[in-house]
């Protein structure tokens, strides 16, 4: 297949939808942590490029076996590909972009 044949494939880097899952526990202070840092970061460095999926495991348990969850919280990135896994509550911004791929890991 061509470059710029397929719609989604084709996208430039800058344009692409983030598809990002986000495992919490309740309302937990962790989870809320992660989720209000979580939004903050797309806001500034995704430009609305984003959608973020919230699972409640305290809801729905049996969710966490669907993606292999061992703890929370847990962010997954699975678009853009390759899958990427970040456990914590992505107060580390820093860490949580390079974590991402949004800048390199060796900018300061």
């Amino acid at each position: 297949m061509e470059a710029g044949s397929d719609g989604a494939a084709a996208l430039p880097k800058d344009e692409q939808i983030w598809s990002l899952r986000l495992y919490i526990a309740g309302q937990s202070p962790r989870s809320l942590n992660a989720l209000a840092n979580l939004t903050e970061l797309c806001q500034q460095h995704l430009g609305g490029r984003h959608d973020i999926e919230t699972i409640d495991l305290v809801r729905d348990p049996s969710r966490a076996r669907d993606d292999d969850i061992l703890a929370i919280p847990t962010l997954i990135r699975s678009l853009p590909l390759p899958e990427r896994k970040i456990i914590g509550d992505l107060s580390d911004t820093k860490r949580t972009l390079a974590a991402l791929r949004l800048q390199p890991t060796g900018t300061e």
